[in-house]
């Protein structure tokens, strides 16, 4: 069971879904059997149910209640679906920021280049700073909606037609949110390598207990497939980005350090 404050969410990893249901089904049960031993109520209109395989005719029946399977559910503030792509999740942070975009262009004319570089960061590139390790590996189409809101943004900041993405990141020195998420997985590549993150991200990032030779990567790296079937995951990319992280980067020995100099690290494709 993953619990975070007053959210308790049981899971389960079987070969099939009817077992999944019928563990789940268990599970839950013992859950709120726990509720009523301890005095605490449930609320079934809580209550949600989400499979890797979408099917509307799978259910999940808990005492007198009956949860149906949904294609995407809200969790922690992030839109999960049953196949992981997370474009409903990214879609709906590329509308709110577009909706901000809008006010910002109402408004640009009356304000100093410092005051719209501020409501720029603040309220448009901020809606992508929530949990990005979890849905970075949105679509490329996806990926390109969010640059052209990240461009569309800066044109209006900088009263800019004619520069190009590239040139209006540099006269921002700024990085597209991609290379945003890249630097903020490396920080936590870094946590692991020094000990200092949580089990569950070393448990993410396994790390190998002997290298042959000093320059082999201290991360085991995970056989793949395909971007379906692993390329578009954060263990299989997590020693990538370690390799291509400088070594003077990689010998701070301060996490606070390593976060003020990732920032200028950018990486090309």
């Amino acid at each position: 069971m993953i619990s975070f404050a007053d959210d308790n969410c049981p899971y389960r990893c079987e070969t099939d879904i009817k077992s999944v249901i019928t563990e789940l089904q268990n599970d839950s049960k013992n859950m709120l059997n726990w509720f009523n031993i301890d005095g605490l109520v449930a609320n079934p209109d809580k209550f949600r149910l989400i499979l890797s395989e979408y099917n509307d005719k799978s259910t999940l029946e808990i005492e007198n209640f009956q949860i149906e399977n949904s294609a995407c559910e809200k969790l922690l503030g992030i839109k999960i679906d049953g196949k992981l792509s997370f474009e409903e999740h990214v879609n709906s942070l590329c509308k709110k920021a577009s909706q901000k975009l809008h006010a910002l262009v109402r408004v640009v004319p009356y304000m100093a280049l410092n005051q719209k570089r501020l409501i720029m960061r603040a309220f448009i590139n901020s809606q992508f700073n929530y949990c990005p390790l979890v849905w970075m590996f949105c679509s490329r189409k996806i990926n390109h909606k969010i640059n052209r809101i990240h461009e569309r943004a800066l044109r209006t900041v900088y009263n800019d037609v004619d520069s190009s993405f590239e040139e209006l990141l540099l006269k921002d020195n700024a990085v597209t949110v991609h290379i945003k998420n890249i630097q903020a997985l490396a920080i936590e590549i870094y946590k692991v390598v020094n000990n200092i993150s949580s089990e569950i991200m070393k448990l993410v990032f396994p790390m190998k207990n002997v290298r042959r030779y000093p320059s082999e990567n201290v991360f085991h790296t995970r056989n793949v497939k395909s971007s379906h079937y692993g390329t578009s995951s954060l263990a299989y990319l997590a020693p990538k980005v370690w390799e291509i992280v400088p070594s003077e980067l990689k010998n701070l020995n301060s996490i606070e350090l390593f976060r003020l100099r990732i920032r200028s690290c950018n990486p090309k494709n």
